[in-house]
């Protein structure tokens, strides 16, 4: 009976301390929101994340601590960080779920590359803070243009899709033909235009960036499309691209005519081997009517009808 009630001693002596340290490892875990922060990685071939954890949830307090870890780098040495000494970030501002990060005039002489994976790193970084879906950058007050002279404008995660080895490093050069507006507005327009572009971005969206900035230097055509306008998606499924844009989209700055706005878009993706048909759609709802007469849960093809002499 004794060896009997010793063991039971012995057994409840062994549980009760089990019991506190696992009660004492609970304690252990850090609390608050882990967050990815995308540092270049030192060939600066590739962007990587780097766990970090925070108990701050104040969205403005949040931006300011995400940007500090991404001025101060990683610990691991093998990481750079994106905010560079070699420029300054003078300020922000935030309108609605829109970050807009304001630099000084030396952040445009980065390398080409470095500035594309700088630029994927902290739009990446920041847009996983609840509220915040697009920041745009501007070069003291004036937005981010490519090397083109278009404006760049609201970026969000899916502009900058993960690649393997040096692919994200990897520019190419394409002649597009996009459609644009006539003098009067009720026609389209040709033009050629060669961009440069990265690898990680999509000719469809590509194409859909080049339309919303609108005609270049020297092309003697005008805009078409809100030039606010954010594109949320782009994607294509048995040749149809899907293009969903948010409600922006819907308010008509120009003196063009619907079906020019609504074809400007549906003509120049068409020129893409890719696409045959385009559907679009307003922050994912197809059920909308643009300028009330052109609805678009219709799945367009292209018409050259429009196209003037």
């Amino acid at each position: 009976m004794m060896l009997k009630r010793a063991g039971r001693i012995v057994f409840l002596v062994l549980l009760g301390a089990a019991l506190i340290c696992a009660c004492g490892g609970q304690q252990e875990k850090k609390p608050g929101k882990v967050y990815n922060i995308y540092y270049i990685n030192s060939d600066e071939t590739a962007v990587s994340p780097y766990e970090y954890v925070t108990e701050t949830t104040d969205r403005e307090q949040l931006i300011s601590e995400l940007l500090e870890q991404l001025r101060t780098g990683s610990e691991r040495l093998k990481y750079k960080a994106p905010l560079s000494d070699r420029f300054e970030l003078l300020g922000y501002t935030i309108n609605e779920d829109q970050l807009a990060l304001s630099f000084d005039e030396n952040y445009v002489w980065q390398e080409v590359t470095t500035e594309v994976l700088a630029r994927a790193a902290i739009v990446r970084t920041l847009t996983q803070i609840d509220g915040i879906s697009y920041v745009s950058f501007q070069i003291k007050s004036e937005p981010l243009v490519d090397s083109y002279g278009a404006v760049i404008g609201n970026m969000n995660a899916d502009m900058f899709i993960d690649n393997a080895g040096n692919e994200i490093n990897t520019y190419e050069k394409v002649k597009l033909t996009l459609y644009l507006a006539d003098e009067s507005g009720s026609k389209l327009k040709a033009v050629s235009r060669t961009v440069v572009y990265n690898s990680n971005i999509s000719m469809e969206r590509l194409v859909t960036e080049q339309l919303i900035a609108g005609p270049g230097e020297g092309e003697k055509a005008f805009p078409t499309i809100n030039p606010d306008t954010k594109i949320i998606s782009v994607n294509v499924k048995d040749r149809i691209c899907y293009v969903d844009f948010d409600s922006t989209f819907l308010t008509q700055i120009y003196n063009v005519t619907s079906d020019v706005a609504i074809y400007s878009l549906i003509n120049s993706l068409a020129e893409l081997s890719s696409v045959n048909k385009v559907q679009i759609s307003i922050n994912g709802d197809t059920n909308v009517n643009y300028k009330e007469n052109v609805s678009l849960s219709t799945v367009f093809e292209r018409n050259l009808e429009l196209v003037g002499e």
